[in-house]
C-alpha cells in the first residue's frame, strides 16, 4: 500500500507532472473552462482511459505476460501521441522506481514500457494497482486544470473526490477493457501538432 501511495503522490518524480491527459488541448478549445465542464471531462476520462490503464495495471500485478500486455495496450491506444505519452511516463516512473525499489521484477518489463505496466509490477497487488492507475488518470488532469484555468483548488479536489474511482478500479480487475477514448485520441493528436507555447507535453 505504501508503494501505491508514493506512486499516486504528485511529488513522485516519475514525470507525470508534464502531462495533462488531454486537458490542455480541451481547455484551449474551450471544452473545459469551469468546474462543471471539468467534472464532465474527468468523468469521461476515468471511464475511458482510466479504466483501460487500471485494467492493464491489474493484469501486470497478477503476473500476466508483460510483453503480451504491452502489445495489447498498444492495440487499444490508436493515437500515436497517447502511446508516446504513456511510454514516456512509463520510462520516467521506471527510472525513479529503480532508485526507490531496486528489484529484478523491474527487469522483466519491456524495454520501453507503458506506465500502467510499470505501476502493476511495482505494486504487485491487482486492486491497489488498478486504484492507483484510475486515480492518476484524473488527478493529473485535475492538477493541470488548476494551473491552466486558475480554477479553485478546493473545488477541483472536491470533484476528484466525488468520482467513482474505486468502482472503476474494481471493474478493471475483472477483465481487460477493450473500449477506447476517441475524443482523447483526437485531442492528443491535435495537441502534439499545436504550434506555439504548450505548458504540457500531452
Amino acid at each position: 500500500m505504501l508503494t501505491a501511495l508514493i506512486l499516486a503522490d504528485s511529488r513522485f518524480p516519475g514525470g507525470g507532472h508534464v502531462h495533462s491527459g488531454g486537458l490542455e488541448e480541451a481547455a484551449a478549445r474551450g471544452l473545459v473552462h469551469d468546474e462543471p465542464s471539468l467534472r464532465a471531462f474527468l468523468h469521461g476520462r476515468l471511464l475511458g482511459a482510466g479504466l483501460l490503464a487500471a485494467g492493464f495495471a491489474a493484469a501486470a500485478a497478477r503476473g500476466e505476460d508483460l510483453d503480451v500486455l504491452d502489445a495489447e495496450l498498444d492495440a487499444r491506444t490508436p493515437s500515436p501521441a497517447q502511446r508516446s505519452a504513456s511510454r514516456a511516463q512509463g520510462r520516467g516512473m521506471l527510472r525513479a522506481a529503480r532508485r526507490a525499489w531496486p528489484s529484478a521484477r523491474l527487469d522483466a518489463l519491456p524495454r520501453d514500457p507503458h506506465q500502467p505496466l510499470v505501476i502493476g509490477v511495482l505494486i504487485g497487488e491487482p486492486v491497489e494497482a488498478a486504484l492507483t492507475c484510475a486515480y492518476l488518470a484524473v488527478s493529473g488532469p485535475a492538477s493541470a486544470a488548476v494551473r491552466l484555468l486558475g480554477l479553485d483548488p478546493f473545488g477541483v479536489n472536491a470533484i476528484v473526490a466525488s468520482l467513482a474511482v474505486e468502482d472503476v478500479a474494481a471493474r478493471a480487475c475483472k477483465e481487460l477493457p477493450a473500449l477506447g477514448s476517441p475524443a482523447l485520441d483526437l485531442l492528443a493528436e491535435a495537441h502534439v501538432r499545436r504550434e506555439g507555447v504548450r505548458l504540457f507535453g500531452s
